[in-house]
């Protein structure tokens, strides 16, 4: 006999089952809804990083013209598109593309919230410990950040164990 419970107040009954089935389906729709819009919002930054270093580049750094075309889009563009787009937004998104200027590099599997913890992080070893480590690990943003925070590269690096997968670092 199928197990039943109430569907609503006033005595409707449905299989208890179908709703765990019906439950599951619809958290993980929503998880890779999440995961789908934290992918494009990656993927737009990265445009927008590349596309604002051809511009104030063109080839070369120049920081103060760059200073200024970041001011002036942001002032064109915030009042359409919100506060994602402010000067701040920006220059993330130009860094974000200095730090990956290869698009292959970006993993689908990383939100811009983690993408920001990691470009915080100067040392290529480490970034890209951490990297795979939140990837492997599924952590997420706030653990990600927690992670770097409470230092566990170094200590790794420190202790005789050698963070994962980078066997090329050496303490010094």
């Amino acid at each position: 006999m199928t197990d039943l419970v109430p569907s609503r107040p006033d005595g409707g009954w449905v299989s208890a089952q179908l709703l765990e089935d019906v439950r599951a389906i619809i958290l993980a729709a929503r998880g890779k809804a999440i995961r789908s819009v934290d992918f494009h919002r990656v993927t737009m930054y990265w445009q927008i990083g590349e596309r604002i270093v051809e511009e104030e580049q063109g080839g070369e750094d120049r920081a103060e013209y760059g200073t200024q075309l970041i001011d002036e889009l942001a002032k064109t563009i915030e009042p359409e598109f919100g506060s994602g787009f402010t000067p701040r937004q920006l220059r993330r998104a130009r860094q974000f593309y200095r730090v990956y200027p290869i698009w292959t590099a970006v993993r689908a599997e990383l939100s811009w919230y983690q993408y920001r913890t990691l470009m915080a992080i100067e040392d290529h070893d480490e970034r890209e410990y951490y990297e795979l480590e939140a990837v492997h690990n599924a952590w997420t943003g706030r653990e990600l950040e927690r992670q770097v925070n409470s230092g566990l590269f170094e200590r790794l690096l420190k202790s005789n164990l050698n963070p994962a997968g980078i066997d090329h670092i050496r303490v010094g």
